[in-house]
Formats: structure tokens, sequence, C-alpha cells
């Protein structure tokens, strides 16, 4: 038999439906689709670093926003 090499799954009893729902997951889990999607076109460094770094202020505001207190209601 074959040695299959790299993401790969098996059909069971014609099964197409499921190992594709497999398939999926594994690509999804190992992050390649993400890659590529990354790898599509080209950024500029400066860009990119531009959406990190604002990427990473949306994450503290949400994170400070989690901390508050509820506003009063009255």
């Amino acid at each position: 038999m074959n040695k299959l090499r790299g993401r790969s799954v098996t059909v069971v009893d014609g099964n197409v439906e499921k190992a594709l729902r497999k398939f999926k997951k594994k690509i999804q889990e190992s992050g390649i689709l993400n890659d590529v999607r990354d790898r599509a076109h080209y950024v500029k460094p400066t860009t990119q670093r531009k959406l990190k770094k604002s990427a990473a202020c949306n994450r503290w505001q949400r994170h400070l926003q989690d901390q508050s207190l509820p506003k009063k209601l009255y």
C-alpha cells in the first residue's frame, strides 16, 4: 500500500461527506488555510506592522471593556 503523506483522510463505506468534513477540520486545525490566504497577495512590511498594531490596540480595548464596571442605570 502506498504511504500517504501530509493531510489525508480515508473514505469508509463510500461516505465522502464525512471524510470531507474530517479533512476540512484537519486543515482548519493545522492553520494551512490561513497561511494560504495570507500569502495570496503581498503586504508591505510597514502595512503589516500597522495592521498588527491596530489589532493589538483593538484587543487591548476589548480587554479593558471587559474589565470595566457596568454603567449605572438611574
